[in-house]
């Protein structure tokens, strides 16, 4: 079936259609719902767009013909993560409209969109509405807000794969299990990057009974990954201290491109590396540039505008510049450590050569020796199409109930009929009846131990329907809508009230009036604090700490673990290596000559001896976060062999267990100690799991409503949350321990915060290992980076690192 529109516009751009998107257009016309997958910069947006104008304009003459007839609402809803990538589309099919002399109207609906804006859109909704998951709620939750979708025919959802990792792809999944009751023909499209669970994603998106199509392009873009090596090789390395020592590698790098995006992992790393390159590189201000998702919306806007038409040479960025804004000048990306999942490593290296036939440039720039051995582990991944799975949320009762109120201050809803939408998804397929009813109840009346405080009794039976007749409550509601939770951010301004982002509470807490710290590219002064507000001056100190930000704490992924695992094959090999084994020969030729080395099928274990105390090291690569359970259990196993107090101590290839106790050690005792038999009972009792559920319960009771988070410009300290969510914690844990919020912060702990699916593998995988243990007199070149961990938290108020490099010297002299 031919897209007239398509054919139109494609032959004035001088382009030819890719089959995926002609195969996208003829599911649409034949009125199917699908997933959509294909590497950035194929034109992934015009695959569903044309296929959407043509439906309406196949379907709607007489609407367009007759001047009488008033939208209800709109005719597609374009769902994206972001802001800036709402923007983009919204360019992007605008322009399409303009250039085809079309009425089909397109707006944007985000957080940015004004009052009056968003009253206009409701009176005269234009044909397609742009706007993210919370956007959707909120129209949700107004009256006449499920009319408003009673004639739409489209849903697309941008970027499924990063939403379904997430909670807003739980708000997404029960948005749809409403629309679709008010409109049974609604179709419904997502669009993904590549991932592990493809088939998976496409029935999470259309729900159960819906069966649609997975159209993958059939285009293998070229990768090309470089890695960066320093002059000389550390044989004893410690994270973070090479990265910086190979920016002029780096500069070097960005001189021979026209734009650059340097990719870091968290924000503070990308202060640290626009600092150094424009401290060391001064001709670089002006064509240099951060991007963070704590800066403005201004400071982000201009950035992005700024690369779109080619003025900047480099933009140092975190992930938020992960997602689809389409930057065509870029030309090479350059990512700073290890990227810790093979997926994020693609995507990153997909903004490069943003167009067809382009070679995607990404150079790999390691932040310590041992991570050379990742340029080997990417690539090998990249050939042999390694890519992770995106694992859902499942049984989000917080959701669940943030949804439910949502509901009830918009229309209302009646009980039997919603509780069967939600069945259908893949959130609350198990959800029981019971279940059910202690969400209503909580909603209702507060539940079994909030019965006494009217502040709960938030829902009330009008007619057969529940709803919310409490404006305060309501208004409260919708300023609580989503489902994105981090530590209280406080603004930054200057004094003459210019905003420049957003720092968390905690890290300003620690400062003291006069204090400089690194923000947004800027050495800046602490002036005062008022109320949610920071307030800075630009300062010409020349020493001044970068912010933390307590987001930026990710680990490898399983894949990732398991190519880095296999890299150590290689380095058993002198024939048919990469260049990253050999150039890190001499390292592993040490490690051999101290202790052992590990082949992909062995765990080395390593026993030393210093005036420390007792190092035991453990070398699973399986990634900081797993490493740090595994080692509380391993802690616990063997304090009820002999008692004794550890210092823990973790990076992504092993861990450290320190004490001042000597324990007789061998094989089979090594090999008990990994046992998976009992691994759920022994983290329960040996890590304090209750400490850490009662954290991740902050979120669960923000998300559902139990503490309300303050208004906009007077956020609830932090502090403050954290003791109204902790007194709830403990009512629960004392008078109602099954509740199903208590359950889900536990559920969560071990399913997120601990990886506990993860690390019963790492012990059933373990279990079929062959343990190398090694008594060594002195660290080797495996142990020195996680013993490096443990000096840094040791000596954090003195100058560690030239005590480290003395503690080094002395390992090479010797």
């Amino acid at each position: 079936m031919k897209n007239e529109f398509a054919e139109v516009w494609f032959y004035n751009q001088g382009w030819q259609a890719h089959q995926f998107q002609k195969d996208c257009w003829e599911a649409i016309a034949q009125g199917k719902s699908g997933i959509l997958n294909a590497p950035t910069g194929y034109g992934k947006t015009f695959a569903i767009w044309f296929g959407v104008l043509q439906h309406f304009y196949s379907h709607n003459q007489d609407t367009l013909t007759s001047k009488s007839k008033k939208r209800k609402g709109p005719h597609t809803l374009w769902i994206t993560p972001l802001r800036a990538l709402s923007k983009e589309i919204h360019k992007a099919t605008n322009q399409v409209s303009l250039d085809l002399d079309l009425e089909y109207q397109i707006e944007l609906r985000t957080g940015d969109t004004n009052t009056a804006e968003r009253q206009k859109q409701r009176k005269a909704p234009p044909h397609a509405l742009i706007t993210t998951p919370e956007s959707v709620h909120l129209i949700l939750a107004t009256k006449a807000g499920q009319e408003y979708f009673s004639n739409l025919e489209f849903i697309i959802v941008d970027e499924w794969h990063e939403l379904m990792g997430s909670k807003r792809g739980v708000l997404i999944e029960l948005a749809i299990s409403r629309i679709k009751t008010i409109n049974p023909n609604l179709k419904i499209w997502g669009i993904s990057a590549t991932i592990g669970n493809l088939e998976l994603a496409k029935e999470i998106l259309l729900g159960q009974s819906n069966q649609g199509v997975l159209i993958q392009a059939n285009i293998n873009k070229e990768i090309q990954i470089q890695t960066v090596f320093p002059d000389s090789l550390e044989k004893f390395p410690w994270a973070g201290h090479l990265g910086i020592r190979l920016l002029d590698k780096v500069v070097d790098i960005i001189h021979q491109y026209r734009t650059t995006l340097i990719f870091t992992n968290t924000r503070s790393q990308a202060e640290i590396w626009y600092q150094q390159i424009i401290s060391q590189y001064p001709e670089f201000a002006g064509l240099l540039a951060i991007h963070h998702g704590s800066l403005s919306d201004e400071v982000r806007m201009w950035v992005e505008e700024a690369i779109h038409e080619g003025k900047l040479k480099a933009v140092v960025c975190t992930s938020s510049l992960d997602l689809g804004v389409d930057f065509r000048p870029v030309d090479c990306v350059i990512q700073v450590g290890s990227p810790k999942g093979i997926a994020r490593f693609l995507q990153r290296a997909g903004r490069s050569g943003h167009r067809p036939d382009a070679t995607s440039i990404i150079y790999y720039v390691p932040t310590n020796s041992l991570e050379i051995i990742e340029g080997d582990s990417l690539k090998y991944a990249v050939e042999n199409h390694i890519v992770e799975s995106r694992i859902p949320y499942v049984r989000s009762f917080d959701v669940l109930i943030q949804y439910l109120m949502t509901l009830a201050v918009g229309d209302g809803f009646y009980a039997d009929e919603v509780l069967q939408e939600i069945a259908q998804t893949h959130c609350f397929a198990s959800i029981s009846q019971e279940e059910f009813d202690q969400c209503m109840a909580l909603l209702i009346h507060g539940g079994t131990s909030l019965q006494a405080y009217d502040d709960f009794h938030r829902l009330e039976l009008v007619d057969g329907k529940y709803k919310v007749t409490n404006r305060r409550i309501a208004m409260r509601h919708r300023l609580s809508i989503g489902a994105i939770v981090s530590d209280l951010m406080m603004r930054v301004k200057f004094l003459s009230g210019k905003y420049l982002g957003s720092i968390e509470e905690s890290f300003i807490a620690k400062l003291n009036l006069g204090d400089v710290f690194w923000f947004s590219g800027r050495q800046l002064e602490l002036v005062q604090i008022i109320a949610n507000d920071a307030i800075v001056k630009a300062s010409e100190k020349k020493k001044g700490v970068v912010p933390s930000w307590m987001g930026g704490r990710f680990a490898i992924s399983p894949d990732l673990g398991v190519a880095i695992r296999h890299s150590f094959n290689s380095i058993h090999k002198s024939k048919g290596i990469s260049e990253e084994i050999a150039y890190l020969k001499p390292l592993f030729q040490e490690q051999k000559r101290l202790s052992a080395l590990p082949k992909e099928d062995e765990l080395l274990i390593e026993y030393i001896q210093t005036k420390y105390g007792n190092h035991i090291f453990f070398y699973p690569f399986d990634g900081k976060l797993v490493h740090e359970g595994m080692a509380q259990v391993i802690a616990y196993r063997l304090g009820k062999i002999k008692p004794a107090t550890f210092s823990i101590a973790s990076n992504e290839y092993g861990f450290e267990l320190l004490s001042d106790t000597d324990y007789e050690l061998d094989e089979d005792l090594l090999h008990e100690l990994f046992n998976p038999a009992k691994l759920h009972q022994d983290i329960n009792s040996g890590i304090n799991v209750q400490e850490l559920a009662r954290r991740r319960f902050r979120d669960i009771a923000g998300i559902a409503g139990l503490v309300f988070q303050g208004f906009p410009g007077k956020q609830m300290k932090s502090k403050h949350l954290q003791a109204n969510a902790s007194l709830f914690f403990s009512v629960f844990s004392d008078y109602e321990p099954n509740n199903l919020l208590l359950r889900e912060a536990y559920d969560e702990v071990f399913d997120f915060q601990l990886e506990e699916g993860r690390m019963q593998q790492a012990f059933n995988r373990i279990a079929t290992h062959k343990i190398i243990f090694s008594k060594t007199n002195k660290l080797t070149p495996f142990s020195f980076p996680i013993f490096a961990e443990s000096f840094r938290e040791k000596y954090s108020n003195e100058d560690w690192q030239s005590r480290l490099e003395k503690v080094k010297m002395q390992l090479l002299n010797e």
